[in-house]
């Protein structure tokens, strides 16, 4: 009869040990998306003086500077980390239309609001860049726990569920790439 007692105890710790450690991997998961959410924002508020620091300049790039509103708009709108991720993949290559446009005029290059912009935003993609990290590194050892033995057994009773990855951008997809040598 003890015997019983003690393993239904030992369950129950077993329990108890692996709810919370789903609860504490979901809420740094919530965390550290809420944390990626105001880096980007903080990014969303940089884009329309940059936009229109270079307008000043450059007032037939109209292509461009449409571009990077339609992108930044998507950006603001996606929902999931799959479409976040894809939106600011689109954005980030129409703000490198803008910066190569910066390149054509050396009065805008020169530009101290420009500059100051440039070195914001730079600080910003390295804070998302970080954010991201941490939160990538939180949904998989939370992926982990939902998906191996014996967390998946707590995992399924209480339906905590894997979470999506904030997938790579495009430069860093590139950057994974052979890289090809000719001779």
């Amino acid at each position: 009869m003890y015997i019983f007692w003690i393993i239904l105890a030992v369950l129950v710790v077993y329990a108890v040990f692996f709810y919370n450690r789903f609860v504490k991997l979901v809420t740094r998961s919530k965390e550290a998306w809420a944390d990626i959410d105001v880096q980007l924002k903080r990014r969303y508020d940089l884009i329309p003086n940059l936009v229109n620091t270079v307008k000043g300049y450059a007032t037939h790039e109209t292509t461009a500077f449409e571009n990077v509103t339609k992108a930044r708009s998507a950006a603001m709108g996606a929902q999931s980390p799959e479409d976040k991720g894809r939106a600011e993949n689109m954005l980030t290559g129409a703000l490198k239309s803008i910066f190569a446009i910066a390149e054509a005029y050396p009065d805008l290059k020169a530009n101290q609001n420009f500059l100051e912009l440039q070195r914001e935003l730079s600080d910003t993609e390295n804070k998302i860049q970080a954010a991201r990290r941490f939160y990538n590194t939180n949904v998989r050892d939370l992926n982990i726990g939902v998906e191996s033995f014996p967390g998946n057994l707590i995992a399924n009773i209480f339906k905590f569920a894997k979470m999506e990855f904030f997938a790579l951008d495009e430069a860093d997809a590139a950057a994974r790439k052979p890289v090809e040598v000719k001779f």
